[in-house]
């Protein structure tokens, strides 16, 4: 192959690896929404991995989507959708007042909690359920709880059940607007 050749080819790839992530974007009520963890190879649809990685909105994951999404020099109308309502879920669904402390518990083992904090800067659950929006947490047996504590010491110690990470987008966001003339 000529280098043209395999330049063309690659740009093909990438296209098509672009496609793949708009298409299995979570689209509810014809709103582009983010994405989950993993998706099944034939159906696209949100698809579960370890017991504890049920199907879910995973802002995680979706925050470097995003961050390839927003630098596409020339994005199209649909990239630009996709963009703008992945935005707006993590803006709805940031987590305020709360923050992640380690402590030493009544064994004397490094572990962790959520505690109260009107300071602290905003987060997001690792996952979310696909119905009601809500963070959950899960153990190995599979099952959704609504908050970390519920959980047994080995998940809640050993996962990273929340993140700063969508964070940073959001002053990459405004940059990006600003250069493709969205708001």
């Amino acid at each position: 192959l000529t280098t043209e050749a395999l330049r063309n080819r690659m740009q093909k790839a990438f296209e098509k690896g672009v496609e793949c992530i708009l298409a299995t974007q979570i689209v509810v009520g014809g709103q582009p929404t983010i994405w989950c963890q993993q998706h099944d190879h034939e159906t696209l649809l949100p698809a579960p991995a370890r017991a504890y990685e049920l199907a879910s909105y995973c802002p995680v994951e979706s925050a470097q989507i995003l961050r390839l999404l927003m630098d596409l020099p020339h994005p199209s109308e649909r990239v630009c959708r996709s963009i703008d309502g992945a935005m707006a879920w993590l803006e709805r669904h940031k987590l305020t007042g709360i923050r992640l402390e380690n402590f030493r518990n009544e064994e004397g083992r490094r572990d962790v909690r959520v505690v109260q904090d009107a300071g602290a800067p905003p987060i997001w659950a690792r996952f979310y359920d696909l119905q009601t929006e809500k963070p959950f947490f899960c153990d190995r047996d599979g099952i959704p709880r609504p908050e970390l504590s519920l959980i047994g010491y080995e998940r809640r110690t050993g996962y990273s059940w929340y993140n700063n990470k969508p964070a940073q987008l959001f002053p990459l966001y405004e940059q990006w607007k600003k250069r493709h003339g969205r708001g």
